[in-house]
């Protein structure tokens, strides 16, 4: 169901795993920020470090640090993975509280969440020319291949990358995996 969408709200919530924050997300986080009084951003899968969440919680929520710098009405708060749909939908309202909008790009969560909070797709928030054609795999794909990520990260984020040497990690620690063929997981 798509929300008509208020121009400003008080309480703005999502949950995405943010890894790493590329040039989507950071549209996205920016359009959170001015849209709400208060954003909640959820750094989702925090208990999971695999191919597909190859960076800490640290790490993630330092990115989006990074791209929201001078922001200050948002928060950031760690949401486990708990493999049980209801279980999730039940700690994530406990966590987030009330929200006058909850935004998310995935079908399985917009169903979950939607039975406690009006649902709007990131693409709502954003203006024609916000929209950026590029996900999290498609950066951990270029990493993996040591290759053309960094333009798809915003500056910010790709600096903190090659400081922290997480992008020699993840090709060390995850570049196998990320590059065999394969099904593919679900774009983010």
């Amino acid at each position: 169901m798509r929300v008509n969408l208020p121009a400003r709200v008080g309480r703005i919530g999502m949950v995405a795993r943010w890894k790493p924050v590329h040039l989507g997300h950071a549209a996205v986080l920016d359009a959170l920020v001015a849209r709400g009084e208060l954003a909640l951003i959820g750094v989702g899968s925090s208990n999971r470090y695999d191919a597909e969440n190859p960076f800490t919680p640290d790490e993630t929520e330092a990115m989006i640090r990074r791209v929201l710098a001078g922001r200050e009405n948002y928060r950031l708060l760690r949401i486990p993975d708990l493999d049980d749909g209801p279980g999730w939908r039940a700690m994530v309202a406990d966590l987030l509280g009330p929200l006058d909008l909850f935004v998310t790009a995935n079908p399985y969560v917009r169903d979950l969440l939607g039975v406690v909070y009006a649902v709007a797709h990131p693409v709502q928030l954003l203006t024609t020319e916000r929209h950026v054609a590029v996900s999290g795999t498609m950066v951990r794909r270029a990493m993996a291949q040591g290759d053309a990520w960094r333009p798809l990260v915003p500056p910010a984020v790709a600096a903190y990358i090659e400081e922290h040497g997480l992008d020699e990690r993840f090709r060390r620690e995850f570049g196998a995996a990320t590059l065999a063929p394969g099904p593919r997981p679900p774009v983010d």
